[in-house]
């Protein structure tokens, strides 16, 4: 999926009023995932995503790796990974949960299903909760 078609999805979904405040919430949205995941599984995000999209998706990966013989992720819940995008895309917590669970959705249909079972596996059950139905389901089992 290219750049302007994932930004037009996440734009509809949220019926933000513009493709700026839609671009912004999709990468705040990426970039607190990436730093909730594995730095590995985030990087295989970004291979799959628009250069423009996986710059940030990069970016966040390597400041949360840290020590690189050491990869391991970032542990938040819910409550911290929407005040995480709430201060990148400049809104509120309840604001940054819907922008979430759309991006997310964007994203579920833009990566390869096996690799959104592995995000899904990575996340928390709070999070997974804002993936779509079928997805945050399969990975409950």
């Amino acid at each position: 999926m290219q750049h302007d078609e994932m930004i037009g999805k996440v734009q509809a979904l949220t019926q933000l009023p513009g493709r700026g405040p839609a671009d912004r919430a999709t990468r705040a949205v990426l970039s607190t995932l990436a730093e909730r995941v594995p730095s590995g599984l985030a990087e295989h995000m970004a291979a799959q995503l628009p250069p423009e999209l996986a710059a940030p998706v990069r970016q966040a990966a390597d400041n949360s790796a840290g020590d690189p013989a050491n990869p391991s992720t970032e542990r938040f819940d819910l409550a911290t990974f929407a005040g995480r995008i709430a201060g990148r895309a400049g809104t509120d917590d309840d604001t940054a949960v819907r922008e979430a669970a759309a991006v997310l959705e964007v994203l579920d249909a833009a990566l390869a299903p096996e690799l959104m079972e592995h995000v899904a596996g990575a996340l928390p059950a709070d999070i997974r909760e804002l993936l779509p139905a079928g997805r945050a389901a399969e990975d409950a089992d």
